[in-house]
């Protein structure tokens, strides 16, 4: 306990660590991605917690509109005070609810570097509930090449069938 009364400065971020995450995270965004492809989103479940993440949301901010997230606006002062009341909500009922999870901007784009932004898990929860609810992440399996493993039999079968 004594350690965790010292200075800040005295700690280093250990690079190791920070390549751990980053991978988790790029891991997580992944394995999301596939299964907003490969299934119905209004049905699926991303917490035993969806329907209070989802009303406190909806109640905190009713008008946003979760298809494209500005980054920019999403982080302004008064914005981020906004989110961290939400979030703190949270602190006790959703695991993990602050680690740095990989949101896209735009539902109408696929995984890439220039379509995430780094949100903390709860936000990433709050921002994907109401999109699989409000219907916009069905709209992936339609425009963006999924890497679900139905995807890649499903292709597999139409290059056989081609042949």
């Amino acid at each position: 306990m004594e350690v965790l009364s010292r200075p800040a400065e005295e700690f280093d971020n250990d690079a190791t660590l920070e390549q751990l995450w980053a991978a988790k995270a790029m891991e997580h965004n992944d394995v999301y991605f596939n299964v907003i492809c490969s299934v119905d989103t209004r049905w699926l479940r991303l917490t035993q917690h969806d329907d209070l993440i989802y009303n406190h949301f909806r109640q905190d901010f009713p008008d946003m509109d979760v298809k494209y997230i500005n980054e920019n606006v999403l982080k302004n002062n008064v914005n981020k005070a906004r989110w961290r009341m939400f979030c703190e909500k949270f602190k006790n009922i959703v695991e993990d609810y602050s680690f740095g999870t990989l949101l896209r901007a735009d539902t109408y784009g696929d995984n890439s570097e220039e379509n995430t932004i780094l949100v903390p898990r709860v936000q990433f929860y709050a921002i994907e509930i109401a999109r699989n609810r409000e219907g916009f992440n069905n709209e992936v399996k339609k425009r963006c090449k999924c890497t679900s493993k139905s995807a890649i039999e499903d292709e597999e079968h139409a290059q056989e069938v081609a042949v």
